[in-house]
């Protein structure tokens, strides 16, 4: 199963060169975010930004990271990946352990379970939902890595030569593959069958994930310069709704999270209750941390920035489905250039004229409420406090 599914992470990311982002849980306004993240590491044990230390020390990663210098002073992705891990300065990197570390200690040890000794437990943390937590971020850290693969066909002259691209690419696949296979090992050591069918059947889902992603939109927006006979693709113009929005958003940035939190549980023997409530934290938090990740470009007001926002963001999707098709093809056309590319300024302001950008906030506070009502379940503790910090955070724009 897994050798497979490590195949199909690798191909599926050729096509997603601007599908790129370093995390789901992208930067959330700011120092209260990174403080929310500080206080909540105390509360686990220690910084998550240690969580993959074990594999990144590796022989064998060592060896990939001395190859990916030699990308230096070229515009191949795997370079900012790598520098996104190095430089995590807003505490974006490690938040899927993280949450599932808080959740595990919230729930608190299962008395029911003989066989599992409370003494095990570290900051009341049973050692399985440790590895959990810690395989959880490197299959994350694997679909990043995949993700940085380039279509060779789309190169210009100042990515770098062809070599170094190739090169490049063969990183990007052996790296993420490297860690997808540690990931997979660390699973097996769980001994766990339905921990196992759980974060299997994620991995599944952020591969097609990524396929719908890339059934919509040929491109991301901060690459306009390499964007090709735009308006001929009709994923572009027609898109999708917002229902079939939440339903892809969730494969390709919910599912890991959510089915790690509900497997958090089942290490703990937690009962169904418990497993659908982790299960529904997990979902409404990546949800609402997408929305305002793909909030954040409208958000800005800062005269002559450049636009950089995806066709496939939420304040998008909800100004296309009110505004109809054919305003949507005309505000398109309005924006086209002579040279068949697109004004992306031009969009953005007509996307921010209308109530696609209040509609898309409205549905993450609704996913951050959502969020906070599933952990009311769990006892009053300091651990569920920083679960509730955490998805009021989603909210602050």
């Amino acid at each position: 199963m897994f050798p497979a599914t490590c195949s199909r992470l690798s191909r599926v990311a050729l096509s997603c060169r601007g599908q790129r982002t370093l995390s789901l849980l992208s930067s959330s306004g700011s120092s209260n975010w990174s403080k929310v993240v500080s206080d909540a590491e105390k509360i686990v044990g220690y910084p998550t930004s240690f969580m993959s230390l074990r594999c990144l020390l590796s022989d064998e990663l060592s060896n990939v990271a001395m190859h990916v210098r030699k990308l230096v002073g070229t515009q191949h992705p795997l370079l900012n990946t790598a520098r996104g891990f190095v430089y995590d300065s807003k505490n974006n990197l490690q938040m899927r352990g993280l949450v599932v570390l808080l959740l595990s200690k919230a729930a608190g040890p299962n008395q029911a379970a003989s066989d599992l000794l409370t003494q095990d437990m570290v900051s009341g943390i049973y050692p399985s939902q440790r590895n959990l937590a810690e395989i959880t971020e490197l299959i994350h850290t694997a679909f990043l890595v995949h993700r940085g693969i380039v279509d060779l066909k789309e190169l210009t002259v100042s990515d770098g030569s062809l070599k170094d691209m190739q090169f490049g690419n063969k990183m990007a696949v052996l790296g993420g593959d490297f860690l997808l296979a540690n990931a997979c090992t660390g699973l097996a050591q769980l001994d766990n069958t339905k921990v196992v069918e759980l974060i299997s059947s994620a991995i599944g889902d952020l591969v097609q994930g990524v396929y719908y992603e890339n059934s919509s939109i040929t491109e991301d927006l901060p690459n306009v310069t390499r964007l090709k006979n735009t308006f001929q693709d009709n994923g572009l113009i027609d898109g999708v709704n917002v229902a079939q929005w939440e339903e892809q958003t969730f494969l390709s940035h919910g599912a890991l999270l959510a089915k790690s939190c509900q497997a958090a549980m089942e290490l703990a023997r937690h009962d169904m209750e418990s497993q659908r409530v982790a299960y529904k934290y997990g979902k409404h938090l990546s949800l609402g941390h997408k929305l305002n990740s793909d909030l954040q470009p409208f958000m800005k007001s800062d005269v002559g920035e450049p636009a950089s926002f995806s066709f496939s963001a939420a304040p998008v999707v909800f100004h296309r489905q009110i505004v109809g098709q054919e305003t949507w093809h005309q505000q398109l056309q309005q924006a086209k250039t002579f040279r068949n590319q697109v004004d992306y300024s031009k969009l953005l302001a007509a996307v921010k004229s209308e109530k696609g950008v209040s509609s898309a906030m409205d549905l993450c506070c609704y996913h951050s409420n959502k969020a906070l009502e599933a952990i009311q379940a769990f006892p009053s503790s300091e651990a569920r406090s920083a679960l509730e910090n955490i998805a009021s955070a989603i909210t602050k724009f």
